[in-house]
C-alpha cells in the first residue's frame, strides 16, 4: 500500500509540473488554458472553463 501512495503522489507532482510548464510557456493565455481543458476533457474528467481558470489562479497563487 506504501508504494502505491508514493505512486500516486509522484504521478500528481508530475501532472501538476506539466501544468506549471504549459503555463509559463511563451503562448497566449488563452491558447493554454484551451489545451488544458482538452487534454483533460480526453482522460474523461468533465471540468469547465471556469474550473480551468480557478486552477490555474490557484497555481499562480502558489508560486508567489
Amino acid at each position: 500500500m506504501r508504494s502505491l501512495n508514493i505512486l500516486y503522489a509522484f504521478l500528481g507532482g508530475a501532472i501538476v509540473g506539466c501544468t506549471a510548464a504549459l503555463l509559463f510557456a511563451p503562448e497566449k493565455g488563452e491558447d493554454i488554458r484551451s489545451k488544458i481543458c482538452d487534454l483533460i476533457r480526453r482522460k474523461g474528467i468533465k471540468i469547465s472553463d471556469a474550473e480551468v481558470d480557478a486552477l490555474v489562479a490557484e497555481l499562480s497563487r502558489a508560486e508567489e
